[in-house]
C-alpha cells in the first residue's frame, strides 16, 4: 500500500461521508415533521430539542469527516 493508494482511500471516504451528511440534511429538511413523529414513538422530544441534537450530530459528524478525511488527504497531497 502506497501513499496514492491511502490519499484516494482517504478522499472517497470524504466523498461518500460527505454524501450521507448531505443525504441526512436534505431528509431533515425535507421530511422533518415526519421524523419529529417517528422518532417520538421512543423518545418524547420537544421539535426545539429534536432539531438540537439533530444540528449537534450533523455538526459532530461534519468536524469529524474534517478531521479524519480531509486533513490527513490534504497532508499526504502536501507531502507526496
Amino acid at each position: 500500500m502506497n501513499i496514492d493508494m491511502v490519499r484516494d482511500a482517504l478522499l472517497w471516504c470524504a466523498v461518500i461521508n460527505y454524501t450521507l451528511l448531505l443525504v441526512w440534511f436534505l431528509f431533515f429538511t425535507l421530511a422533518h415533521d415526519w421524523m419529529h413523529r417517528f422518532h417520538g414513538r421512543w423518545f418524547h422530544l420537544p421539535v426545539e430539542r429534536f432539531d438540537a441534537i439533530h444540528y449537534t450530530g450533523m455538526a459532530l459528524f461534519k468536524l469529524g469527516i474534517i478531521l479524519f478525511n480531509l486533513v490527513p488527504c490534504v497532508a499526504l497531497y502536501i507531502v507526496a
